[in-house]
């Protein structure tokens, strides 16, 4: 069954550093386009993520923010000093007061720069495997999710397309029932305007003439084809490969075949049904934009 391109999908789960957050946003786009936003503390899974994304979307444009909420930030954050950092940091203050002659003891040390110092300080660490593990179970739930919603709305879209080909199919139908008519209003107006005519006429020359106008006005083989691009649609939506670029190539066909009916009618009824049929197409052209 074919599947949208839109859809929203949100996860969220507790974890031991705080609150995690997975959300997936995907809109229409020609190609699978991701764009993820994660914390530094999971940006080693960006691409374990992206080829998560290729494999299970085939297009659309797909944003994935994962925010991280540290439980510690209502409370005391655990720091620990180096000491070896912090050894060195007392070694290089002692040349230095002695390159400038003075009394390490008499000078003025800030123990907050000293603090500031790379190294010096850090937080405690933490093991990240647990927060891994916890963000890609979170990251496939949403995913689940999104994908779920796609094939949702895809099914939707189906359902529209499909009501959209039986209008333009029963479209074709009247244009049909109306070419006999069409052709023989057209051997009339042929025959009036030769009567009119005060010189001899050759009668085979006439019908070969009138055969020939109306193979140019035939339109049964548009028809034909309109009718065949229909019936593929409809193959096309219950396959379950993607099918909007197939689709969007198909409207164009219908699109084409309406044009050329419409220029080669000499009747206004088959004219205006010519229009309708290129409302329905343009329709579901509009849908199928959506489509993956």
């Amino acid at each position: 069954m074919i599947a949208s391109m839109t859809g929203f999908a949100r996860s969220e789960a507790a974890v031991p550093a705080g609150s995690l957050t997975c959300e997936l946003r995907s809109v229409n786009h020609r190609f699978l386009e991701a764009g993820l936003r994660l914390p530094e503390d999971l940006r080693s899974l960006e691409g374990e993520f992206r080829a998560r994304l290729q494999k299970d979307l085939k297009r659309g444009k797909v944003d994935c923010t994962l925010s991280l909420r540290n439980a510690a930030a209502g409370g005391v954050r655990q720091l620990e000093l180096d000491p070896a950092t912090l050894a060195l940091v007392s070694a290089r203050l002692d040349e230095v007061a002695a390159a400038l002659g003075v009394e390490r003891s008499s000078s003025r040390i800030d123990l907050v720069e000293v603090m500031r110092f790379p190294g010096v300080l850090r937080e405690t660490p933490t093991d990240a495997e647990p927060l891994l593990a916890a963000a890609r179970e979170l990251f496939a739930n949403a995913l689940g999710e999104l994908v779920a919603m796609r094939a949702r709305e895809g099914a939707r879209l189906a359902e529209l397309i499909s009501q959209r080909c039986d209008q333009l199919a029963a479209l074709v139908v009247r244009v049909r029932e109306r070419l006999p008519e069409v052709h023989a209003a057209i051997r009339t107006r042929f025959n009036e305007r030769v009567a009119e005519l005060v010189t001899q006429v050759d009668k085979d020359r006439i019908e070969q003439e009138l055969a020939l106008m109306l193979q140019r006005l035939d339109v049964a083989e548009e028809l034909d084809r309109l009718s065949g691009h229909l019936d593929e649609i409809r193959q096309v939506i219950e396959s379950p490969e993607p099918a909007g670029r197939r689709l969007d190539f198909l409207m164009q066909e219908l699109n084409r075949e309406a044009n050329t009916l419409s220029s080669k009618s000499q009747d206004l009824t088959t004219t205006r049904i010519a229009v309708d049929m290129k409302v329905v197409i343009e329709q579901m052209r509009e849908q199928v934009q959506n489509i993956e």
